[in-house]
């Protein structure tokens, strides 16, 4: 069954936003990972979400989520992750 990475994020730093966009694409690609959507949040119906940004990508399964963000190759992205943005991260089955 598919499994979705769903990232609600908020930049930081726009700079080193690009620069961890260019670094982690590669990355998703490589572990098989599908970009479903990138782009900027238009409206909350229910509750409150203040970051702006919302990514999803699907990957095969959640081995395969789990597996691309403790690959080595994505955990070295994460400290330039961090100086970027505010974000959280969550797998949907």
């Amino acid at each position: 069954m598919s499994a979705y990475v769903v990232i609600h994020a908020a930049v930081k730093d726009a700079e080193k936003f690009k620069a961890y966009g260019a670094a982690a694409g590669p990355i998703v690609k490589a572990h098989n990972g599908e970009l479903v959507t990138a782009g900027h949040l238009k409206s909350v119906l229910c509750g409150a979400e203040t970051r702006e940004r919302c990514v999803i990508i699907r990957f095969a399964d959640v081995a395969a989520a789990e597996g691309w963000y403790n690959s080595a190759e994505y955990q070295a992205v994460i400290p330039l992750r961090d100086e970027a943005l505010d974000a959280v991260f969550i797998i949907v089955e």
